[in-house]
């Protein structure tokens, strides 16, 4: 019998393939192999063969079908797993086949209101967000910049200019708290109609600061973000860029660089612009803004400088008022040399205002403000008015109050600028004590009275300058400086830094130096660490002979850059032989101390230095050299005063400083902070304290003796006696007091320090002269009614060395020459005739050092000379002269030159001879 296959019946609707082909469309996939449906009614169990295809009704039914596997995967091919272990993902049934995995797409009743990090991606596009997404935020952050803006403009008022651009005075107090001087701020204002502000003024400010201002909406987007970039970044600061925003800007008073300041000025410019025409926000920026001087507005400016009414100014003079406006302290002609000494000088300012006048009127000219023709009548610059001093800072107030304004500029760390200070409401408490600063100028008032007479000695009384500072030495306080005459005659404070060298003051230092470091080994290397050096004790010797040939630590000769040797000279070519560092000190001998710098390193005496209170600035001279031992640098008398103060106190530094607090509208703006350093040990400091206190007991400073108590100074003159000074202290005050030859004139474009020899009468200025006699009758006034405190004992300290060739069994290697010799006080003893040097202390008998290379040791007798004893004549040149160091009654002279007689008569017979030729 034949069997008949059974033909299975086609689905309505478009049939099996268009099933498929639907449900390929719709998942993207190629469809799989399902289980073949059969002939069963719907009724009839679902459990068919694997082979068989599901029957569909209808081609809706077959869509419907198709659409559900797009959503679910292998939904109707058996769920999870089935017929090949098909892994469901994401809530989704599994697809058949082998390894088969299902992935579901989500239900819509699970979709989220972010989508974020992103459903149904995977790897780097799960955080990659959509456009949606980005749209939305920017939308959304935009609207609510937009709310707070909104709520920021309608809460903003207007500054009202009258009541915040009203300048205050500064009030200055002593440091009993009484008052010293209101200044600074005082009010010098009248304001301006519109209609009175010269059209060539206006003109002039809307060229210069902003040419768009007639038109624009009060702000300038591109200046502001380019502002904001730079803040942010760290890049220089921008302030407001048109006139709007700088009238707005000085109207609040408030120069921050801030952007909190910056999101408040914008604001209340916009505010400004919409509520007040151009007219008045003009008006309003020429009679709030701050032309220097102490003028505020264009009418007072014009009255400062021109002495006349803002309505007759010309157009050249409204160029140049315009310049102010970017800065009076930088554009005055007259400088301001108490804002910024360096940048802010007369002839800077004045280079600075000329070029910005005459880039004024240009850009009036491109701007069609001003005709080819009128700008070509203005080819002079208009020279302003000289600048007046107040009244009221004469005398020594004036150098005070400038002293406080630049240590709180220089220190405050709100942010407060010169600007701001000058329009007051400040109050500085100084620490600057009424009866010192009055007793100070006293002390110099009667030099000038007793000695200086510039109509009798034209020639050399004209000029004469000192400076004075009186300092706490214990806590650094400035109680009291002389700066000159008179402030509003004399500009320069001679208390702060003038350029006059110190000369031999400074040679505490170089002691100090060779007690905290030690002298090197000539044997090792230039850097050595102290357990390879020598600490120096004050008994140590030294050659204190005229003439030294200075070496360095190794021995070897010093030559400056042009190949050329330098002796070392003693005031008054004064022999000293071999001296110790105390007597050296008390002497004032130069060879000593030239040479000791270089056995230490003239950069530890620079360290020394620093340590002690000094800056290493431009006052700094050339360390490198041997004269930097000598004093060729130039601090200021605060300084000195304030470094020497450190001796004082046992080696503990304090800085100088000139104000204790200042207040604005009773809030605390600044507050001195102490902080005392260790500059070196106790032990150091009490023993140069002694060295010191010998010199004004029995040396150069005894002048300067105080009655009933105990002092330490030094004395100091410089080459070519331009300068001379006298340092000193008490336990308790500090005082440094300068004397110079200074042609204060301004037009004189060459300025120098002037030779003091026969000024005041005397033949030549010593620091025991003139310095060291202020000094004595200002400190008799402040150290009465004080208690009388001794020095503490100084302790034995380091070893004693020999140095600069004098004899040892294991001498100290000698240094190098300076190129600029100093010269010094005269000893008490009067000066050697020229043929017959005597010196204060006898010259051993001498024998050849390890540093004496040329030296061969003579076999007693009356041989001389340096190479090979017996005849020989001359130390390093030989020629016909004879006689060395020891050269018994031979002659001959410091260089072994053809002079002969001169230095070397007082030799000691049998003695060996050395290899300098110097005098014996």
């Amino acid at each position: 019998m034949s069997e008949h296959r059974r033909k299975t019946p086609q689905p309505q609707g478009g049939g099996r393939a268009a099933a498929r082909r639907a449900a390929q469309q719709s998942t993207g996939r190629r469809a799989v192999p399902s289980r073949r449906a059969t002939s069963a009614s719907p009724s009839e169990s679902p459990s068919e063969s694997p082979g068989e295809e599901r029957q569909y009704g209808s081609r809706a039914e077959a869509r419907r079908a198709a659409q559900r596997g797009g959503r679910r995967r292998g939904a109707d091919a058996g769920g999870h797993g089935a017929n090949g272990g098909g892994r469901r993902r994401g809530g989704g049934g599994g697809s058949d086949g082998p390894g088969g995995r299902g992935r579901d797409h989500g239900d819509p009743s699970e979709k989220r209101f972010i989508d974020y990090p992103r459903h149904g991606r995977y790897g780097f596009r799960r955080w990659l967000p959509s456009w949606k997404l980005v749209s939305g935020l920017c939308l959304g952050f935009l609207g609510v910049m937009m709310g707070v803006g909104g709520i920021s403009y309608a809460l903003v008022s207007t500054p009202k200019v009258n009541e915040t651009a009203k300048a205050q005075n500064n009030v200055y107090y002593w440091a009993d708290g009484t008052q010293m001087v209101a200044t600074g701020g005082a009010v010098n204002r009248q304001e301006l109609k519109y209609e009175q502000i010269p059209v060539e003024m206006r003109n002039a400010v809307i060229s210069a600061e902003n040419k768009s201002f007639e038109t624009d909406k009060g702000i300038d987007p591109k200046g502001i973000g380019r502002a904001l970039l730079n803040m942010a970044t760290g890049g220089e600061t921008q302030g407001g860029s048109t006139i709007t925003q700088q009238y707005v800007k000085n109207s609040m008073l408030t120069q921050d660089q801030t952007l909190k300041r910056k999101f408040q000025e914008l604001f209340i410019t916009l505010k400004v612009a919409g509520e007040q025409d151009k007219e008045d926000v003009m008006a309003g920026y020429l009679n709030v803004s701050y032309y220097g001087r102490g003028a505020s507005g264009l009418q007072a400016a014009a009255r400062t400088y021109y002495n006349k009414d803002a309505s007759e100014l010309d157009a050249s003079e409204c160029a140049f008022l315009a310049t102010l406006l970017k800065g009076a302290s930088y554009y005055d002609p007259a400088g301001a040399i108490d804002i910024d000494k360096n940048n802010a000088t007369p002839a800077k300012n004045t280079k600075r205002a000329k070029e910005r006048w005459k880039w004024i009127l240009d850009e009036q000219v491109k701007d069609k403000r001003m005709t080819a023709e009128e700008r070509a009548k203005y080819k002079d610059f208009p020279e302003p008015l000289p600048k007046k001093k107040d009244a009221k800072l004469g005398g020594q107030t004036g150098y005070l109050v400038e002293l406080a304004k630049k240590y709180f500029l220089a220190n405050n760390t709100e942010g407060i600028d010169a600007k701001q200070l000058e329009l007051g409401g400040y109050e500085i408490h100084t620490t600057f004590q009424k009866k010192r600063v009055q007793e100070l100028e006293a002390a110099v008032n009667k030099v000038y009275k007793a000695k200086i007479r510039p109509k009798e000695r034209p020639k050399t009384d004209t000029h004469v300058e000192f400076g004075g500072a009186s300092v706490d030495a214990k806590t650094g306080a400035i109680i009291a400086t002389y700066g000159g005459q008179d402030a509003t005659t004399h500009f320069t404070n001679n208390a702060d830094a003038t350029g006059a060298q110190v000369g031999s003051t400074w040679k505490p230092f170089v002691l100090a130096a060779a007690m905290q470091y030690g002298v090197r080994d000539p044997s090792g290397g230039p850097e050595q660490s102290n357990s390879e050096r020598t600490q120096v004790s004050q008994k140590s010797i030294y050659n204190g002979d005229d003439g030294l040939r200075i070496r360095d630590y190794t021995g070897k000769i010093w030559l400056n850059e042009n190949d050329e040797e330098w002796r070392q000279t003693n005031d008054g070519n004064y022999d000293y032989g071999e001296i110790d560092l105390r007597t050296a000190m008390e002497k004032s001998a130069n060879s000593p101390f030239v040479q000791l710098g270089m056995d230490v390193g003239t950069d530890k005496v620079k360290d020394v230095a620093v340590a002690s209170g000094l800056k290493d600035d431009d006052f700094m001279a050339d360390a490198t050299v041997p004269s930097f031992s000598i004093g060729t640098s130039s601090p200021s008398a605060i300084r000195m005063a304030g470094s020497y103060a450190t001796f004082a106190t046992s080696g503990q530094q304090n800085d100088t400083y000139s104000v204790t607090e200042v207040k604005k509208g009773g809030a605390v703006v600044f507050q001195h902070k102490k902080k005392p350093k260790r500059a070196f040990s106790p032990d150091i400091a009490d023993n140069v304290t002694d060295v010191l206190k010998n010199v004004v007991e029995k040396g150069t400073g005894e002048p300067a003796r105080l009655e009933g108590r105990e002092a330490a100074g030094k004395t100091g003159t410089t080459d070519g006696n331009r300068s001379a000074w006298f340092v000193g202290y008490t336990p308790q005050i500090s005082t440094a007091i300068s004397m110079f030859r200074y042609d204060d004139d301004e037009t004189n474009k060459k300025r120098e320090f002037l030779k003091m020899f026969g000024t005041g009468g005397e033949d030549k200025i010593h620091g025991n002269s003139f310095p060291a006699s202020i000094w004595h009758d200002y400190m008799t006034g402040a150290m009465k009614g004080k208690k009388a405190i001794s020095f503490p004992e100084a302790k034995d300290l380091g070893e004693k060395v020999w140095g600069g060739g004098a004899e040892s069994p294991s001498p100290t290697p000698s240094p190098t020459p300076s190129p600029t010799p100093s010269e010094e006080e005269p000893p008490p003893s009067p000066a050697p005739t020229q043929t017959t040097p005597t010196p204060p202390t006898p010259t051993p008998t001498k024998t050849c050092g390890i540093f004496d290379p040329n030296c061969q040791e003579a076999n007693g007798g009356a041989n001389s000379g340096a190479d090979a004893g017996g005849d020989n004549t001359g130390a390093d040149a030989g020629g016909d002269n004879t006689g060395t160091t020891d050269g018994g009654d031979n002659t001959g002279t410091t260089d072994g030159t053809d002079n002969g007689g001169a230095q070397g008569a007082n030799g000691n017979p049998g003695g060996t001879g050395s290899i300098w030729g110097n005098s014996g």
